[in-house]
């Protein structure tokens, strides 16, 4: 069964971190970019980051630029997102997804084979 899932969210206080984690179950990762969304509650579904296949290239969103770090341990099947620095506004659904390239066409939910379940992150004090 493929399967991907998420795990590491929870509640932190403003200027915190947490670090995120994407498992893949019945299939590999290493021929896949692999992205995180986020999506607050009346909000829409926002691309967060994105790393290639070869962890080579990476993409951040402007807003976390500077405080995210996204990378993947292919022998582990698994991708992280290192979240500092954390802000009220970061707080919402974060989704793993497994795109259908080695390369990050992202933000495009279009691109993406694999969704996780999500993991909520809420920071605030």
């Amino acid at each position: 069964q493929l399967q991907v899932v998420e795990s590491g969210g929870g509640l932190v206080q403003p200027g915190g971190s947490l670090r995120l984690s994407c498992a893949a179950s019945g299939f590999t990762l290493d021929s896949y970019a692999v992205g995180w969304f986020r999506q607050a509650p009346g909000k829409e579904r926002e691309g967060v980051s994105c790393i290639s296949s070869s962890g080579g290239s990476t993409f951040y969103a402007d807003s976390v630029k500077g405080r995210f770090t996204i990378s993947r341990n292919n022998a582990k099947n698994t991708v992280y997102l290192q979240m500092n620095s954390l802000k009220p506004e970061d707080t919402g659904v974060y989704f793993c997804a497994v795109l259908r390239f080695r390369i990050c066409i992202f933000p495009n939910t279009k691109s993406v084979e694999y969704w996780g379940q999500g993991t909520q992150v809420t920071v605030s004090s």
